[in-house]
């Protein structure tokens, strides 16, 4: 039989079983000119897009109900805390050395150092009441007053801040004007956790009033103007011994009033404020620091300085037309001008202490003078730093200062880190 390639039988095709598409990035189709493998593409896309929604929503919605469930607890919580972290102001009274007439300068330089960093509104808080916790507990000379402030600053920021945001010793010791060592703050650092007993859990105004402000649709105008009031109340002696919870339901009270906005029910939580504590802090509107009017009047802070500099004049003027007399009646006295309640400068004084002019806070932050010598450092910020530090000049010494002695035994107070001495 003769050989025929056209009658011979070819192979069966092999048959491949059905994978699907596969969803790869090195899989390349050149046929698909309808674009049908780039429409599922999309529609996947799609897809995995709302299920992060949806998970996102649920989310939320399981923190809010977990929020709602143990919100008592957590404010209980918070109270006991708040109520065994406050600072003895009777301690701070006896201090030889620092005076109240130091506590604006230094809250000026922490202020404009915690505004350069951009750290969050209860680092502030929390750095003054550890300032405060230790002034309580350890005798502090006036030329480490400046370097307790400091280092209250960098556990504040470690504690509850973000960590790109924490400052650096080498930028501290640029806005001191390379007045401590390196070592110092660190040892300074050590010396106020180990007096403190490692406790920095502290329940600032701003924790309460964010609790306050969850009652109420969110109003950044309103909360920037909490901020306000409560950083105001840092620079004066009176509000040092004021619960924070207190203080928090007080500075919402206040600003509502200025802002003209509706006060909480009675029943709520942040409508049991103090009405004493709201009236000083209506007293001390008239006179805030010059570093706390720089950093409220920026636009992203509502100019909330602005805004109570205006309600200032207002009231002002409504107490001007009070006082006139009637057009039919003599004035029994001639009246210059009428002093509004608002603005009562008070400015923080120790007793026996004989001050020369009113503080109502600087422009610059001030270095604490070392040996009762002026030192006068003119440094601004390094090239190689990150972030632009402001820079600093001197701060006068008092005049009449007296050295007194510590009335308190030793004993009561632990040992002094090696550079104290």
């Amino acid at each position: 039989m003769a050989y025929q390639p056209h009658l011979q039988q070819l192979p069966a095709p092999r048959t491949f079983p059905a994978f699907g598409y596969c969803d790869s990035y090195f899989v390349e189709n050149h046929d698909d000119d309808d674009g049908v493998y780039a429409r599922a593409s999309a529609e996947r896309e799609r897809v995995r897009n709302v299920a992060k929604l949806r998970q996102k929503a649920l989310s939320e919605e399981l923190s809010r109900s977990t929020a709602e469930e143990y919100q008592e607890d957590v404010l209980d919580h918070m109270e006991h805390m708040e109520a065994e972290t406050m600072p003895d102001i009777q301690s701070i009274e006896i201090q030889t050395e620092i005076q109240w007439f130091m506590r604006p300068y230094l809250l000026d330089f922490l202020l404009e150092a915690h505004h350069a960093f951009q750290l969050l509104p209860e680092t502030l808080h929390l750095a003054v009441n550890l300032l405060d916790r230790y002034c309580s507990k350890r005798v502090v000379y006036k030329r480490h007053y400046q370097l307790v402030g400091c280092a209250a600053l960098l556990i504040a920021a470690k504690y509850g801040d973000r960590k790109e945001r924490v400052p650096t010793i080498r930028e501290l010791k640029s806005m001191c004007c390379s007045l401590y060592d390196d070592d110092m703050f660190t040892q300074m650092e050590w010396h106020v956790l180990q007096t403190l007993n490692w406790v920095i859990g502290h329940p600032t105004i701003t924790s309460f009033l964010q609790l306050a402000l969850t009652e109420v649709a969110f109003d950044p105008e309103l909360e920037h103007m909490s901020w306000y009031i409560s950083e105001l109340a840092l620079y004066h002696k009176e509000f040092i011994p004021v619960r924070p919870s207190v203080m928090a339901r007080s500075c919402l009270a206040l600003a509502r009033c200025i802002l003209a906005r509706q006060q909480s029910r009675y029943e709520d939580w942040s409508a049991r404020y103090d009405p004493q504590v709201v009236l000083n802090l209506s007293n001390h509107l008239g006179h805030p620091s010059q570093a706390l009017l720089r950093k409220y009047s920026s636009p992203h802070l509502s100019s909330v300085s602005t805004t109570i500099e205006m309600f200032l004049k207002h009231q002002a003027m409504l107490a001007r037309q009070a006082a006139q007399p009637p057009v039919n009646e003599l004035p029994r006295m001639e009246v210059d001008s009428v002093q509004s309640t608002y603005l009562t400068p008070q400015t923080p004084q120790k007793s026996g202490y004989t001050a020369g002019v009113q503080i109502h806070g600087m422009l610059t932050p001030p270095i604490t003078p070392d040996k009762d010598q002026l030192i006068a450092v003119n440094s601004s910020y390094g090239a190689g730093l990150p972030r632009a530090v402001p820079q600093c000049t001197p701060t006068p010494p008092p005049t009449g200062e007296q050295h007194l002695s510590f009335p308190v035994p030793p004993q009561q107070y632990m040992p002094q880190p090696q550079f104290v001495q």
